[in-house]
């Protein structure tokens, strides 16, 4: 079994510290085809796995007909809902119990297109895949609702956790000398992530060792040991590479317990790979909103109400909750507001997180409104955003840790030409095309979980990081590396990063946009551990040319440990390790009590998400913030949009990696332009069924629709956010793109799309 640890090659003193632009250090790796994802692993005796989905949307399978299936050449196995293993119930990510019964990842009662009704196991992938083609299954068709337009979708299910209210919004709206009313909607949203999901899996008596893309190593090693009801430690999770998650590959799902269930029945290790239409139908995408927005304010542009309601979808035998509120209710100041959700159950997998789950649609609603109330006003755009700046979180009745806003519209507004702007609609052309400029706030809350680390000091002098926290592409490797290396006073070519590993010290779910900061930290704490450590031998042990001076008169740089005052003896730490006999340090560290908790939490902590800090858990209210500066280009005669500039202001805190945090702020960004323009979910009303369920025909952003994106960091380091400062960068930068691209298109064309995507046909 390969390990993956990695090493930066390149990269000067001041790359390496803290804060360095240093690169990727598994990036060569990846480069050179050295990274090995989940499914590239390839146990002996290994066979593959198929699934079979529901044709239907609602309804029952009343027969399936396996002879010609199990007669096929290569296979293994027919697995049905007769013949299943029955698991046992596991508790939620919340660590609340499961439902009571056995779990059956293979159902008779099916709740939509694709849901898991068989599986079949041959010899090799297209053995399996020929032989499934072969059952013959019979149904019980049941009438489906296909999303939140079929008219017998109703109005769903009241939210009261979601519903938010202070002053007298209803009447404070009535009453306002200005009014706007209008409804804001997106499409299902899926998470196309260039790595499609899967699993191998082997048991090895009751020892089960996983290969799977994995943003929660512990999360979903928990989940697998309680379906079979073995000790935790029977469970190997190995993940250290993922081809993408934006919160996809966060939870264990119904495939995994197929796999495992075959290759427990087999007593062979497994693969089963989904295919890319199996992806939009099983992994709960972004659900469908609609949203409507009162909007009543004075001639001055002073908003005296605020009142949505919303709805999302949800599945009928699930429940997702898609909160439409979070950045509505935070983003401008109003003395009256309210707020109300439902859930609409439909025919559809469970929706799920996908990049910014809530804060995207919410920002899209409140920022296009607020857009429509400067025009209705003849207000500029971002003077009415600052005329209703919030000075505090008025819900929670906190003042904020950090809230650069104010700082993110003048930097990106200036270096955007912002003031050069003409006001009235289709004032702006460049011969037959049409430009509009949009402007358009966002936000994303600082959450907190305790992190772990063991950092080491090897007898040759370098440095290990040992973690089971992953990376997904957000540079965990790189920037625990840093946070190390600064810590220790050693080159970053010393330090190796271990991660995605359930061997290894624990780690809460890669969501959130938590990991960076609570892993760094816990790093830190680790690695100032290990560095008093040696210190303290370096002046107490008899062996040690430093023995009796005093510990603030050593220092470490570069790798060596000497006397700042330079009067002394200056070795190498492999040269003092050898000289004490010592062929390692270390230190196991977490930051369990930084976070509240005692280590009678520590398992419950990584395991599950009970222990995770909300933003207003504590003094302050903490929050990352962006802006986002949009130009378009509308082609008079055709209705094409394209974006043609984009400049950004973005407050993340302290960046431990600028580089990679810009990457993570323009990947968001480019998202974002996608949801704009281009991603939508179509359903065929007839069948409930996914009609584009391909990366052919479900378009995202590609390097043609993506101009020159120019980011600019406002933040300051917030420690009320984490032990060294950071806050939230991977979900920010998709926040509150999409509601500035609409409102560059209102500017261009004098057309005002309230439901996304914007497309040709909708201002032709």
């Amino acid at each position: 079994m390969s390990v993956h640890q990695f090493r930066s090659k390149h990269g000067d003193a001041s790359d390496g510290a803290l804060g360095g632009r240093l690169m990727r250090i598994d990036g060569e790796a990846k480069i050179r085809g050295e990274a090995t994802y989940a499914l590239e692993n390839h146990p002996e005796n290994l066979c593959h796995v198929v699934l079979v989905g529901s044709t239907k949307a609602s309804g029952r399978v009343t027969k399936i007909d396996t002879a010609a299936a199990k007669a096929a050449p290569g296979v293994l196995l027919v697995l049905t809902p007769d013949n299943q293993l029955e698991l046992n119930s596991a508790s939620t990510w919340l660590g609340t119990p499961g439902p009571d019964g056995p779990y059956r990842a293979l159902v008779r009662d099916v709740a939509f297109v694709g849901q898991h009704i068989a599986a079949v196991a041959a010899e090799t992938f297209e053995q399996a895949t020929a032989a499934a083609a072969l059952l013959a299954i019979d149904y019980e068709e049941a009438p489906a609702i296909y999303g939140l337009d079929d008219p017998n979708a109703g109005h769903g299910i009241e939210l009261p956790p979601r519903s938010i209210e202070w002053g007298e919004a209803a009447k404070a709206f009535e009453a306002a000398p200005v009014k706007i009313e209008a409804t804001y909607t997106t499409p299902r949203e899926y998470h196309t992530t260039i790595e499609p999901h899967g699993i191998v899996a082997r048991w090895t008596g009751d020892e089960l060792t996983i290969w799977e893309p994995s943003q929660w190593i512990n999360g979903m090693a928990r989940t697998y040991a309680e379906w079979y009801g073995i000790p935790y430690d029977k469970v190997r999770m190995i993940s250290p590479f993922i081809g993408g998650g934006f919160g996809s590959k966060a939870l264990v799902l119904a495939y995994g317990a197929i796999a495992t269930m075959v290759a427990k029945l087999l007593d062979r290790p497994v693969k089963l790979a989904m295919t890319r239409p199996q992806t939009f139908a099983l992994i709960g995408g972004r659900a469908a909103t609609r949203q409507t927005l009162k909007l009543g304010a004075t001639p001055e542009g002073k908003l005296t109400s605020i009142v949505q309601s919303g709805a999302n979808e949800t599945s009928v035998d699930g429940m997702w909750v898609e909160p439409l509120s979070v950045v509505t209710s935070i983003m401008y100041a109003t003395p009256n507001f309210s707020s109300r959700q439902n859930a609409v159950p439909v025919n559809s997998v469970t929706p799920g997180a996908l990049r910014a789950p809530g804060e995207n649609p919410s920002a899209f609603g409140i920022e296009c409104a607020i857009d429509e109330l400067a025009f209705e006003l003849g207000i500029d755009p971002v003077e009415i955003r600052l005329i209703n700046y919030a000075e505090e979180d008025q819900e929670a009745h906190k003042p904020w840790s950090t809230r650069p806003l104010r700082e993110a519209y003048a930097k990106a507004g200036e270096v955007f030409g912002w003031a050069k702007r003409s006001p009235a609609p289709r004032s702006m052309r460049d011969g037959r095309q049409l430009i509009g400029w949009g402007v358009a706030a966002g936000t994303y809350p600082v959450r907190r979980t305790a992190g772990e680390a063991l950092v080491r000091i090897l007898a040759d002098g370098s440095v290990e990081v040992l973690s089971s926290g992953i990376d997904m592409g957000q540079g965990t490797y790189t920037i625990l590396a840093q946070t190390a290396a600064e810590a220790l006073g050693v080159p970053i070519s010393q330090v190796a990063v271990r991660l995605g590993d359930s061997e290894l010290p624990g780690a809460p779910v890669a969501g959130g946009s938590q990991l960076a900061n609570l892993l760094t930290g816990a790093v830190h704490k680790a690695a100032l551990s290990a560095r008093d450590e040696l210190i303290g031998l370096a002046i107490n042990d008899p062996a040690s040319p430093f023995r009796n001076l005093q510990a603030n008169t050593l220092s470490i740089e570069n790798g060596e440990i000497a006397s700042p005052r330079g009067d002394g003896p200056r070795l190498s730490i492999a040269a003092l390790l050898r000289q004490l006999g010592r062929d390692k340090i270390e230190s196991l560290r977490d930051t369990l009590a930084e976070n509240g908790l005692k280590p009678e939490d520590h398992f419950r902590n990584f395991s599950t998400i009970s222990t995770m800090r909300a933003p207003t858990d504590g003094d302050y209210s903490m929050h990352s913030w962006c802006v986002h500066f949009v130009e378009v280009r509308v082609d008079e005669d055709f209705g094409t949009v394209r974006v043609s500039r984009m400049v950004s202001a973005l407050d993340s805190g302290r960046l431990y990696n600028p580089r990679l945090a810009e990457s993570q702020w323009k990947g968001g960004i480019i998202m974002g332009i996608g949801m704009a323009l281009l991603e939508e979910g179509l359903i065929d009303p007839r069948h409930a069924r996914i009609i584009n369920d391909n990366l052919g025909d479900y378009l995202i952003a590609t390097n043609a629709d993506v101009p020159d994106l120019q980011v600019i960091s406002v933040g300051v380091p917030d420690t009320h956010a984490s032990v060294l400062g950071g806050k939230g960068v991977g979900e920010l930068g998709i926040v509150g793109v999409a509601p500035a691209i609409a409102n560059a298109v209102f500017h261009a064309t004098g057309k005002r799309v309230r439901d996304l995507p914007i497309t040709l046909e909708k201002l032709i």
